[in-house]
Parts: C-alpha cells; sequence; structure tokens
C-alpha cells in the first residue's frame, strides 16, 4: 500500500553526485575535535511508525579541512556529498544544501553526537554514534550474477497510454514452453525491484521462481526508473492496465506456456490483480501477498490503529485519532475532486484537533501533512482505493487463488483480509482457493519483532524462504 504509516520518506537522495565540496580551512585548535569526527557515524530519525538511518562520513583531506557525505541505507545505496563543516568548540553544523537540509549538534565525548536534522521546515532529533568500520548493508539473500537462468532487458508497450514499461524477463534455460508470472509492485511509484527500506523482494522473488523453472516479468512502474509514463495522478485502475501490458507481453513470447500465466501481487498489487483478472480470462492463476480483502477506508482505519498501538500509543490517543480519521475519510469518498475536499478536510482536521487541545504548531504541521497525503497528485489514487470494495473483483475472479499473509503485518491486517478476499472468492462461486497466514512475519513477509514498518530495513532477511517454497510449489502445481 501507499505508505500510509507515516509522513512521506524524509527526503529523496539526490541522484547529482558531484565532487564532496571542501570546507573552509579548519583552525589548529579544532584539530583534536577533527581526528574524533574523522570515520562514519550513524543514528536514525523517527517520523512516526517510519525509521530512517542517516550515516555521516567524515574525512580529513590534504588540505587540512573536513569533509562530509550522507548516506540514506533505507532509501539506497547513493552517497550524498554534504556542504560547509562548522566547528566551533564542541558545537558541529553541517549544511547540506543538495537536501536542503541542516545538522546541528553537539560533540558528546569520542562517540557520541547529539542534535538535530532540519529539512523541508521540520526538525528531527538526531544523534550519532561512531562505528567502528564503514556501514555496510547486509542482504544475504539479494541475487548476484552470474546467474543460473537467462536475464532479458524487455520494453513493454502499454498501447492505451502510450508510453513503454522497461522491466526484466527472467527465463530458465531451455527452449520451454515454461509457466510464467507477472510481478505486480505495491502502492507508490516503485522499480522493477519493488527496492525498500534497502531491501529488493522483487528480484528475490524473481530469482527463487525462475530457479524452479518459472520464467518472471517484472518492470518499473510508469514514470519510474527507466518506464515512461507519468506516475502522478495514476488510480489502481490505471496501473491495472500496465499489468495488463506486461501480461500480454509474455501471451506474445513463444517461451512462455500462454495457459500457465498469472499474477503475483503485493499490496496494493493484490488489488490491482483481481481488477485485471475479473476482465481477463487468460489470467491462469493469482498469487495475492497481503493484499486487500476490504475497502480503502475500513484497511487504512486499522492500518493507522494497530501501529499506533505497536508504538505506544494510549487507548484515547488512538480512539481520538480514529474519530477523527473517520471523518476525514468521509469527506474524501464523498467529494470526487480535491479542490472541492481541500476546504473540507482543513476544516475539520482544525476543528476536531482543537477540541483534542492540540497546540497550534502542532495542529499547522499536521494541516500540512494531510494537504501533501491526500490532496493534489495523490487524491484521485486516495478516492479510488477508498471507495473501491475488492471483494466486488474477487467475486469476478474465476482463476486459482493462493491467499497469503503475514501474521504481524500493521498494514494489511491479516484475518480481516484474507477473510475477505476468501469469502468474495466463494461468494462468485470459486472453491479454488487457499490461505496461508505465517506466524511471525511482517507485511514485507518478512520474521520480525513487533511488525513496524521501521524494522523493515534493519532486518537483513528480505523474504522468506518459507513462504517463497510455498509459492513456487503452489505454482508448478497449477
Amino acid at each position: 500500500m501507499k505508505p500510509l504509516y507515516g509522513q512521506k520518506a524524509i527526503f529523496t537522495i539526490v541522484l547529482m553526485l558531484s565532487a564532496l565540496l571542501l570546507a573552509p580551512k579548519i583552525s589548529a585548535q579544532d584539530r583534536a575535535k577533527m581526528e574524533i569526527l574523522e570515520g562514519t557515524w550513524m543514528g536514525r530519525i523517527e517520523a512516526g511508525a517510519l525509521y530512517l538511518r542517516l550515516v555521516f562520513n567524515f574525512s580529513i583531506n590534504e588540505q587540512d579541512s573536513l569533509k562530509a557525505s550522507l548516506e540514506s541505507p533505507d532509501q539506497g545505496s547513493v552517497i550524498v556529498p554534504m556542504g560547509t563543516v562548522h566547528l566551533r568548540g564542541d558545537s558541529i553544523i553541517i549544511n547540506a544544501q543538495l537536501l536542503g537540509g541542516k545538522y546541528s549538534g553537539l560533540i558528546k565525548g569520542e562517540r557520541s553526537l547529539e542534535g538535530t536534522w532540519e529539512q523541508m521546515g521540520q526538525s528531527f532529533q538526531l544523534n550519532m554514534e561512531k562505528q567502528d568500520a564503514p556501514f555496510r548493508l547486509n542482504r544475504p539473500q539479494e541475487p548476484k550474477p552470474p546467474f543460473t537462468y537467462r536475464v532479458e532487458e524487455v520494453s513493454i508497450i502499454n498501447e492505451g497510454g502510450g508510453f513503454a514499461l522497461s522491466g526484466t524477463l527472467t527465463l530458465p534455460y531451455g527452449p520451454g514452453p515454461f509457466p510464467a508470472a507477472v510481478l505486480i509492485s505495491g502502492s507508490g511509484p516503485q522499480n522493477r525491484d519493488e527496492e525498500l527500506m534497502g531491501h529488493k523482494p522483487f528480484a528475490v522473488i524473481a530469482d527463487h521462481l525462475t530457479r524452479n523453472g518459472i520464467a518472471v516479468l517484472r518492470y518499473d512502474d510508469r514514470g519510474t526508473g527507466k518506464s515512461g509514463g507519468v506516475f502522478a495522478g495514476a488510480t489502481s485502475a490505471d496501473l491495472s492496465t500496465d499489468a495488463q501490458a506486461a501480461f500480454n507481453f509474455l501471451q506474445s513470447r513463444k517461451e512462455i506456456d500462454k495457459n500457465k500465466t498469472g499474477l503475483i501481487g503485493h499490496s496494493e498489487g493484490g488489488l490491482i490483480a483481481p481488477l485485471l483478472a475479473s476482465r481477463e480470462p487468460k489470467v491462469a492463476w493469482i498469487v495475492s501477498l497481503a493484499g486487500p480483502g476490504v475497502n480503502g477506508r475500513e484497511l487504512m482505519l486499522r492500518q493507522a490503529e494497530e501501529i499506533s498501538r505497536a508504538m505506544g500509543n494510549s487507548e484515547e490517543d488512538i480512539q481520538t485519532a480514529k474519530k477523527i480519521n473517520e471523518k476525514l475519510y468521509k469527506i474524501v469518498r464523498k467529494n470526487p475532486g480535491s479542490q472541492e475536499a481541500e476546504e473540507k478536510l482543513v476544516k475539520t482536521l482544525r476543528r476536531e484537533l482543537i477540541k483534542a487541545d492540540v497546540q497550534d504548531e502542532i495542529i499547522e504541521e499536521r494541516i500540512t501533512t494531510v494537504k501533501i497525503n491526500l490532496l493534489n497528485d495523490s487524491y484521485p489514487w486516495l478516492r479510488y482505493f477508498m471507495v473501491t470494495e475488492p471483494s466486488d473483483l474477487w467475486k469476478a475472479v474465476s482463476c486459482p487463488v493462493l491467499i497469503l499473509n503475514g501474521e504481524k503485518d500493521l498494514q494489511v491486517n491479516a484475518a480481516i483480509n484474507t477473510e475477505g478476499i476468501a469469502k468474495a472468492l466463494s461468494e462468485g462461486g470459486s472453491d479454488s482457493y487457499r490461505v496461508i497466514i505465517f506466524p511471525g512475519l511482517n507485511h514485507l513477509f518478512q520474521h520480525c519483532t513487533t511488525g513496524l514498518p521501521g524494522e523493515y530495513g534493519t532486518i537483513e532477511e528480505t523474504f522468506s524462504s518459507e513462504v517463497l517454497e510455498i509459492i513456487s510449489g503452489w505454482i508448478r502445481e497449477r
């Protein structure tokens, strides 16, 4: 689903890498501080249920100046140069012009920094600890060449949209024809690997399936990566035409068994899959990975409630927030356009927060967040998600369906949503489905502790091997 568990990512890593910027000459009395800072430091900022790790790398150059760079390992591996580093006694200020950010802190001993990260008018506590070695993400499941199968870069034409999607087709060696799967990502602009918090779950799934004799097509979402088109303003229905184009592409390949080609949808992809299958009789099967079985309003209310509870918030605060959200979502469902909804949303939110005795400064922050997350380009997607009943789509699906969820999924509640899908399939006359809820797994199908989104990046596992085996075994049986 869309990252509804908190604010949008704190910053987008800038891809324009230039030479690291040099800071002014550091005075002799600060040489000792420079030597303390030299090396790798790591901390994290918290925005609701989302945790983002930040890494600062300090080094002293030949001009006896201090230079710094920044990494956000949970958002990608790009290293961004920082600007001027100011030292005065135990005080440090780093300007990050490329990101429009600034770090202000105090040096505490030889291994700690205490300070704040400021960006886009917001401020977050950011305390850093010195690391004994440069930071490296450990993702043991991430596929590395040489591969034991064929890898082909492909272009997929969405004829109705007038643009091409860029994708990767992995094929077992041999003439085929092979069973095949289209991978459909969750909400928000995703690349072909569904890359999130340093993980590449679609790369892992494709690798496993292809090693087990199943061809896999995965693609960059429209307007993302190397794909054409525009993502902003697209609804799930619009995105289903991209999945249709990918499915048609597989149907055109001689290596593919046209009667054994199906869809694997994760999160919102688990809504797009029945959207496509309900109108495309050639879809042979569906695997729903944490797909929605209830409408967006119910799902999002439950999501916010469970995440808030897992974060330790009081039951009173949880219920207050739920009542406010119910009123906001009602406005969204009743108003087709964002302009007509904005005034009502802002007015209602302000009134309810004043009633809840929230400070004026926080009220303005909440209103800004609502405008960013609920309005403008996001509004068509949100409203479609709110008013669409997944049960109507699943009732029209006649192919076999494998319904999977993690018991600790806090974004798409396992019990409610799997039950919703199974019930709809049954009411539609289908008895060819299987439901499995995996103990201890989160929304990304990782073994976890709390299920909170903040854990995703800190877990080394990308995707449960047990779930991978279930998926490949089930597909081979079709």
